[in-house]
Parts: C-alpha cells; sequence; structure tokens
C-alpha cells in the first residue's frame, strides 16, 4: 500500500508499504516504523530500523535519515487510523463489542461471547485471560494490544470466519490511542473503582479515560450500556442519553434485575417476565449479566437465545473459580485485586458460607499503593480470617507492601501476615473446617509470579491450593 493512502495524503511520496511496526525488533523491508515515544523514545531505535529495511518513518521530529519521513503531532496516535487503512478497516464488517470498566470485563467478555456463540454469530475473544481468534485460542499478551497488533487481529478474525469480537477495553489502552480506529457494534461500562493510579492522576483523570470509549462509541451512533447501580455509570448515563442502563438497586434501569435466587455455583434472577441465570454466583455477577443481555440485545439476539445461553456459558477462569480435591469446605480462586472486587467476593463468599468466610490475598507491587489500605479494610470487615500475603511484588519490598495493606486491617476479622504465598495458601486451608469459605485472591488466572527485575516464576493459586488440600487430606 502506498504511504500517501496510509495517511490519504496524496503529496508524500510514493513510497510502497508492505508492513507496520513500532519496535525495531519487528522491522522487515519495507515497514512503515513508528517512532512512538514512551518509556523509550522510539527515534532513538530509528536508525536500526532504517537499516533493517523500513521504507519510511512516522516521526514527531524529522531525523537526520535518508527515508521518507512523515512528521505527526503523536506518532502513538497515528497508528491506529493508518493500522486501520493497511488492513482493509476490519471493524467496518466485523461487529465489535467493546466493554469497558475496572471490575467484570473479562467475565463479561466471556459470557457476551458464549451468547452470541450460542446465538449462531462466530465470535472472536479479546481479554485479560485470553484470546479467541476464528476459533483458536491464543494467550494474551496485554488487555488491549497495541494499535498495529489490534488491527491485524482484526483482520485475522475476519478473515478467519468471525463475524463478531467480544472485546475488554482498559483504560490505559483507551488514553494512549490504541482503541482509535475501531467501529463499535456497542459499548459496555461495568464499573468504577480504585485502582491504576499509578497511572492516572485521580479518579477523574481515570474515569475521563474510560468514558473515551462512550465518547467515540456515541459519535458513531453506537448502543451504549452502563451499569446505573454504580455512581459512575450513571454519570455516563446523564452524558450520554442514549445509554442503556441496567442495575438491581437503581429504581429507573431500563433493565432491572428482580428476585434474586443465590446458589453454590449461580444466581437465578428475574428480568421483568424473563428468567435468567447468571452461571456465576454473587450480586455483581448479575450485574455483569445484565450488561451482557442489554449487549447481546443490541447486537440482535433475542431473549430465549439469551436465556437458554447463559446456564451453559463457559466458566472464566481465575473468577470465583472452585478447586475440588474431595474437602468438607469450599475453595475458590478469585482475580480481585481492587478494595471493591475484593469485597464483593467476600460478600458472595459468605452467602455460600455455612460456616467462616478465610481469605488469602495480597496487592501488588509498582501499582496503585492508596488501594492497600483499603484491601485491607475489606477483608478485615468481611471476613472471619484474613491472611495478608505476597502477591506480585516486582520491585517493590513484599514485607512494605504486606505492612501498608495491615494498616487497614482494623476490622473484627483474625489477621495474620504470612509472606510467602504458598505458606499462606497452606495456612488458610489448613484452618479451614466443614462448611467454610476459603477465598484466594488477587492472581485468578495467572500462573506466575512476578518479581523484581520482571522475572516470573511459575505460580498458579489454583494448582497450589490443590497440593495444600491433597496434603491435608493424607495428613
Amino acid at each position: 500500500m502506498l504511504l500517501g493512502e496510509l495517511f490519504e495524503d496524496p503529496s508524500l511520496p510514493p513510497v510502497e508499504v508492505s508492513s507496520l511496526a513500532f519496535s525495531d525488533a519487528a522491522v522487515e523491508p519495507g515497514a512503515l516504523f513508528f517512532c512512538v515515544v514512551g518509556s523509550r523514545d522510539g527515534h532513538a531505535f530509528a536508525p536500526a530500523a532504517v537499516a533493517k529495511g523500513a521504507a519510511a518513518l512516522v516521526v514527531e521530529r524529522e531525523l537526520d535519515l535518508s527515508v521518507p519521513q512523515v512528521v505527526v503531532q503523536s506518532s502513538r496516535a497515528a497508528m491506529a487510523p493508518v493500522a486501520a487503512r493497511f488492513f482493509g478497516d476490519p471493524t467496518a464488517t466485523l461487529r465489535v463489542a467493546g466493554i469497558t470498566g475496572t471490575n467484570g470485563k473479562t467475565t463479561s467478555a466471556f459470557l457476551l461471547r458464549s451468547v452470541l456463540e450460542a446465538a449462531g454469530i462466530r465470535t472472536g475473544l479479546l481479554g485479560t485471560v485470553a484470546s479467541v481468534i476464528a476459533g483458536v485460542e491464543e494467550p494474551a499478551i496485554r488487555t488491549t494490544p497495541e494499535a498495529i497488533d489490534l488491527q491485524r487481529t482484526f483482520r485475522r478474525m475476519l478473515d478467519g470466519g468471525d463475524a463478531a469480537c467480544a472485546m475488554e477495553v482498559s483504560s490505559h489502552a483507551l488514553k494512549l490511542h490504541r482503541a482509535d480506529a475501531i467501529h463499535w457494534a456497542v459499548a459496555v461500562f461495568t464499573n468504577l473503582t480504585q485502582d491504576h493510579l499509578d497511572f492516572h492522576t485521580d479518579m477523574e483523570d481515570y474515569f475521563q479515560a474510560k468514558r473515551l470509549l462512550f465518547a467515540r462509541a456515541d459519535a458513531q451512533g453506537t448502543p451504549l450500556v452502563a451499569n446505573a447501580d454504580d455512581p459512575w455509570g450513571a454519570r455516563l448515563a446523564r452524558e450520554f442519553p442514549r445509554t442503556v442502563t441496567f442495575g438491581i438497586e437503581a429504581a429507573g434501569a431500563s433493565l432491572r434485575a428482580t428476585d434474586l435466587r443465590p446458589a453454590a455455583a449461580h444466581t437465578d434472577f428475574r428480568l421483568g417476565g424473563l428468567e435468567l441465570r447468571a452461571p456465576l454466583p454473587g450480586r455483581f455477577n448479575v450485574l455483569n449479566v445484565l450488561g451482557v443481555v442489554a449487549a447481546a440485545r443490541a447486537l440482535g439476539v433475542t431473549d430465549e437465545a439469551i436465556a437458554a445461553a447463559l446456564p451453559e456459558a463457559a466458566r472464566v477462569p481465575g473468577r470465583f473459580e472452585p478447586v475440588e480435591e474431595g474437602q468438607e469446605f469450599a475453595v475458590v480462586v478469585d482475580y480481585s485485586h481492587t478494595p471493591d472486587s475484593l469485597e464483593n467476593v467476600l460478600r458472595a463468599a459468605r452467602e455460600l458460607a455455612a460456616g467462616r468466610v478465610l481469605v488469602v490475598f495480597g496487592a501488588g507491587g509498582d501499582r496503585d499503593r492508596e488501594k492497600r489500605p483499603l484491601m485491607g479494610r475489606a477483608a478485615a470487615e468481611l471476613a472471619d480470617v484474613a491472611v495478608i500475603t505476597s502477591d506480585n511484588p516486582r520491585n517493590e519490598d513484599p514485607a512494605a507492601i504486606l505492612a501498608e495493606i495491615a494498616e487497614g486491617a482494623g476490622g473484627p476479622a483474625e489477621v495474620t501476615r504470612v509472606l510467602d504465598r504458598r505458606e499462606a495458601i497452606a495456612h488458610a486451608i489448613g484452618q479451614a473446617r466443614a462448611g467454610d469459605v476459603v477465598v484466594i485472591a488477587g492472581k485468578g488466572h495467572e500462573t506466575y509470579q512476578e518479581l523484581a527485575g520482571g522475572e516470573r516464576v511459575p505460580f498458579d493459586d489454583r494448582e497450589v491450593a490443590r497440593e495444600a488440600l491433597r496434603a491435608r487430606l493424607v495428613a
């Protein structure tokens, strides 16, 4: 494709572009290389890109290099529209459902894909846990890929027979222009609670990043769906009056769940005259299902098809995932790593417990520190036994992280600090009695623990819990 076609500027040199790259390692002869400014300045890698055969550069300042250069205000922002044109604007045909929010994105995306597939709509998936492209599961690298990778993936979905895509959309992706140039088929907002304040300046800045999805979708005339039980969702609905709202408490919600009947593995409820099942326990999962119902309706799925598909939906890895080894108490692994999500999962555990609720949790290093004491408070107030342990400490002192969590843990729970996560899980399982529920929170589907310097060591809460259960059962 010609450089001028990619930028819709016929005055540019008639250079043929055969690929796109933002990393010099990915440059092939004929590539258009984007000098992205971020944690590193991509302009420094331009000479290496040219040496590898880059045909042209996208720069924020002209460089002393003998290849055509397109000067733009932001190389990062230029990537998405150029990538969309290069790959044939796949989302003009592929129906993309964008789901944003702090908690519930993964569950909602998995459930929406299950509903669409059951309705005969071949659907891809992009999210935190995994990607599914043309029916084949692939590991997820980040919640929302960079714009070039994203548009390439949409093209692969379309070429592989997918008609739709359920996509988690992170605030980072929205603020960093990764999700620009997408034609949205529906936009869903789950909730906003404290997280990522290491990246966003405050909650308002965090909200404004999430709001970008609605602003772009609204400009396209796309259906909008928001959780009215969440104050930020209610605000979105006020700012975008076309929004279809959902909730349990919000009396004026367009879709309102009533007659909730919780069970160990699901929650039944009514939506008007429709009987539905959230295939995961907890009120927060009822809210996730309501958002999925609204999105599925917007994509043309009938209520009958939705009601039939939900009970059969595939389990979401690491989301209230049970670990069973024949024990007389429940063990569940959950990704909850914010104060609100930890509170939600503990309330769901309390509904199921005939005895006590025990929780093992920590907080990630090099991330929002303000949420740590809030997580400690949630655990101490809502559990009977709280074991504070290491999560992904990264470059911080794990003991210091535990101390910051413990500052907020002033509730009635019995609070213990066990630095080693494996020992902490074994400690909680060793204390559990018949009828108790043990919640292992924070890492969910992750199969590693991230240490200093980016080192990752194998660690899967589910497998570690199984090991502890087997050791207890044979003791």
